[in-house]
């Protein structure tokens, strides 16, 4: 039908993996194309721990939306009773921390937003008061039993946010 002929029964959840046939690779490229007009416009939300797993987070949202402009960096620093002058000094200090560590990993300067308190609380207010479409984010890639003892960041924020969720598996 498009030059190579369908699969021999074509079983789509596979063949859309492998995109053996060329009915199942026709369907996929217009449902990359159609991501990418849906993505162009949308503001990605990526939660940033300073860790590889989220540098991997901000590539594939980079990738997502093909460029920086439509992305917002969240950071959530635990609750510290502090003064006022010692809070702004603790922001200050983690922003240029934040923004330096992505500057060295071959990202351009951006914007970084600093909040306190509870992550996933945190993360999904942040992500509705931007008006997001995505939010992108790792999962660290733990065993289930540590999963449940230990809870889930990643976990809550897919269960409470109001747009989509894009959990990245950690690279083996």
């Amino acid at each position: 039908m498009f030059g190579r002929p369908l699969a021999q029964n074509c079983s789509c959840l596979i063949c859309r993996f492998l995109l053996e046939c060329e009915r199942c690779r026709f369907s996929f490229s217009i449902f990359v194309f159609v991501m990418a007009v849906w993505m162009s416009d949308r503001i990605v939300v990526v939660p940033l721990d300073m860790s590889e797993f989220s540098l991997n987070a901000l590539g594939t949202a980079r990738d997502l939306v093909g460029g920086i402009s439509h992305i917002r960096i969240v950071h959530v620093l635990p609750t510290i009773e502090l003064s006022s002058l010692h809070y702004e000094h603790r922001n200050a200090q983690t922003r240029a921390a934040m923004s330096a560590f992505i500057q060295e990993h071959g990202f351009p300067k951006m914007d970084i937003t600093i909040r306190e308190g509870d992550p996933v609380k945190q993360i999904v207010q942040f992500a509705e008061e931007s008006a997001a479409g995505l939010i992108v984010m790792p999962s660290h890639g733990r065993g289930m039993l540590t999963e449940m003892l230990l809870g889930s960041t990643t976990y809550s924020v897919v269960r409470r946010a109001l747009c989509p969720v894009l959990v990245l598996k950690p690279k083996q």
